[in-house]
């Protein structure tokens, strides 16, 4: 029996149907998950097997859309929950609840639980409420305002702020109250607002919060746009759940300052980084975050809700036109960092900020809804891209940076699951309600004067509760048995047994001597105390140097200027004039004149080099120097250069000369040599300086 023949248009099986064929019959492998943004049912994970063995089989081209399969948004975003919690060790015997592991930043921590919570509130797994609980309880600081005392060297405004904005989602999503003896999640987001209301700076570029919240961190002059935008929207959304108009100026104040200082820009709604108050907040650092852009959007959208004004709607809008510059690939509908991902250059920080853009985003929706069919366009094929990518790691799910690319790339970080997870969660806005607000069932209980206790503190509340009488009495016994036993011990060691000295007279001397001891190290002592005091008047960089290129740039990681541009960025020297570095590696004590190495300058044995006075005292060299230079020409580590002999102009040598010998039609060769003999290269002092 014969088949019948098949036109050209007809799939043949030949050796692709074949390859098609094995391809089909072999275990599951690189996995990837194929999202459908408009479906809530269980999850089905697809293999790269099937469309490639159909692209074999069919001779058709593949046609890619959001509809891939029957895939649950629901049960891909509990996947993601599952290995991005797995990098938190916080709730674990001998860990810090609400902390994450080194180098990520504690308001890193905020951002994270702020991700819980928009978890729990979208899908309903209740799996992580305790621990976000434990996490947002802990951090809270002596005052419940979010200001712990051992979080000073690393704590800005807009670090307090991410802390902030996550127990006003609590209170807007009814999430699991509190004790009634615990601080509640919306009295909290007002005390945090109450301590940065009082920080609001007229005197430096008339209004608006600094970066840092203490004076000794790096930034403490720098006015940036994510601080604003954090206290914007914490505003903004205060209004909108306590409905008191107090709160709605202050976000009217903030965004007119914003606008007046240009942060927004007026003509292209793009929101830049922020500046330094030393120009008077004149000179913009231009670059672009999704955060900043987003974090004002959100304040929009909640203005408008509560306003109802076209002025809010008109502003709302024009953001985002703006930011539509977080968008690319071949449809310009993929959210992308653009002011990093381009050149690859984005740090720790930056690789979470598409999660909180994608958060605010799908917020904005309910507030204004006229904004959905902008928004959820993009968000749904973002999440569909970056869902696509999550083969990474040891178990091949983890999610990348790069949501343009074909594959996953780079490292594995939690900002980069937090961003997949959130864009995730964001294709399930639609079916679920409004944020609440206390007149439509929110019940989360208010502190309205929260936070007095931190209003206007540049410095942390160091005042530590004064000891009980039994805790006193108690260590000063424990202070006198341990000195006790150690001068027993001392006494003990210093006996000498065959002096004719008695103890008694022993012990008399050796009281003498300890006596001269403790003299010499009080002295030691106060000339170390001298020098530290000296050494510590520089200030403290514990958040970063990145002050001085962006505020996003505040992680533990690069500290990298990053441009809108493709192009690499200059780099930022952080080195202050005070340090140095030697400029070679040759031993110290050696000449650094190239001629004199390896030449005469031994010892009468023939060993070892010679001292300078030595090769001084013998007159067989001209201009020499040893040790490193650390000064303009004619000066070395040792002191001032001095020459036993010098040539003139006609050669002839000066016997007795102390210093160097111009010839007298010296012209600027003649004294870029002299200078350059024995004196080295000298290294510029660094700068530090944002990258223009």
């Amino acid at each position: 029996m014969r088949f019948p023949s098949t036109s050209r248009s007809e799939p043949r099986l030949g050796a692709g149907g074949i390859i098609a064929a094995l391809l089909l019959t072999l275990n599951r492998f690189s996995l990837a998950y194929q999202l459908d943004p408009n479906s809530t049912s269980e999850l089905h994970r697809e293999t790269v097997a099937e469309p490639l063995a159909w692209y074999f089989v069919l001779p058709i081209p593949r046609i890619l859309t959001w509809k891939l399969d029957s895939g649950s948004i629901k049960s891909i975003a509990k996947s993601i929950a599952k290995d991005m919690v797995g990098m938190y060790h916080g709730d674990e015997p001998g860990q810090t609840p609400g902390l994450l592991p080194d180098p990520y930043y504690w308001w890193y921590a905020g951002a994270f639980m702020g991700t819980l919570v928009d978890y729990w509130a979208y899908t309903g797994d209740s799996q992580y409420v305790e621990i976000t609980k434990q996490a947002l309880l802990f951090q809270v600081g002596d005052h419940d305002d979010y200001m712990p005392i051992n979080q000073t060297r690393t704590e800005g405004n807009d670090d307090q702020g991410f802390w902030a904005l996550t127990v006003m989602s609590a209170a807007e999503f009814n999430f699991p109250h509190p004790a009634e003896d615990q601080p509640q999640w919306l009295g909290l987001a007002q005390a945090v607002f109450n301590t940065q209301a009082a920080r609001w700076d007229t005197e430096h570029c008339n209004g608006g919060l600094r970066w840092q919240i203490f004076q000794w961190n790096r930034g403490y002059d720098y006015k940036n746009s994510i601080s604003q935008a954090c206290f914007f929207a914490l505003g903004a959304r205060l209004a909108l759940f306590t409905g008191n108009s107090s709160y709605a100026d202050w976000a009217d104040k903030t965004w007119d300052w914003m606008e007046s200082v240009e942060f927004i820009d007026p003509k292209s709604w793009y929101v830049y980084d922020g500046a330094h108050i030393g120009n008077n907040c004149t000179k913009l650092v231009p670059y672009q975050f999704s955060y900043n852009a987003g974090g004002m959007i959100l304040g929009a959208a909640a203005m408008y809700n509560f306003t109802e004004s076209q002025v809010w709607k008109d502003r709302l809008d024009n953001l985002l036109v703006g930011a539509k510059v977080f968008f690319s690939g071949p449809e310009k509908n993929i959210m992308t960092e653009v002011a990093c991902e381009p050149v690859k250059l984005c740090n720790l920080d930056q690789k979470s900020f598409k999660a909180y853009l994608s958060r605010w985003l799908a917020v904005t929706t309910q507030w204004a809804p006229h904004t959905r069919d902008t928004i959820m366009p993009l968000l749904r094929a973002s999440a569909v891209a970056a869902t696509d990518k999550c083969t990474g790691g040891d178990n091949n799910r983890m999610c990348s940076l790069y949501w343009t690319k074909d594959k996953f790339e780079g490292e594995v970080t939690i900002g980069q699951q937090m961003a997949a997870l959130e864009v995730t969660l964001a294709c399930m806005i639609q079916d679920r309600p409004a944020p609440l607000t206390k007149d439509t069932g929110g019940t989360s209980k208010a502190n309205p004067g929260g936070g007095a206790e931190d209003v206007g503190r540049t410095t942390p509340d160091l005042d530590y509760k004064p000891l009980p009488a039994g805790d006193k009495a108690g260590a000063a016994i424990v202070t006198i048995l341990i000195l006790a036993g150690l001068l027993a011990g001392m006494f003990w060691i210093f006996f000498d047994e065959t002096s004719d000295s008695g103890p008694v007279d022993q012990f008399r001397s050796f009281g003498s001597s300890a006596a001269a001891a403790v003299a010499a190290l009080a002295a030691g002592g106060g000339a170390a105390a001298a020098f530290g005091h000296k050494k510590d008047k520089k200030d403290i960089n514990e958040k970063n140097a990145a002050v001085f290129a962006t505020s996003s740039n505040a992680s533990s990681q690069e500290n990298t200027n990053i441009p809108v541009a493709n192009d690499a960025p200059a780099g930022v020297t952080n080195q202050s004039q005070a340090q140095h570095r030697r400029v070679s590696s040759m031993p110290l004590g050696w000449p650094q004149n190239p001629a004199m190495r390896g030449s005469t300058l031994y010892d009468s044995d023939g060993i070892y080099p010679a001292s300078a006075s030595a090769r001084q005292s013998r007159g067989d060299w001209a201009v020499g120097g040893i040790g490193e230079s650390n000064s303009a020409a004619g000066s070395s580590a040792g002191g001032n250069r001095s020459y036993t002999q010098q040539e003139n102009a006609t050669g002839d040598t000066i016997p007795g000369t102390e210093e160097p010998v111009l010839p007298h039609d010296t012209n600027s060769k003649g004294a870029a040599h002299i200078a350059e003999v024995g004196v080295g290269q000298r290294e510029a002092p660094g700068a530090i300086g944002v990258a223009q």
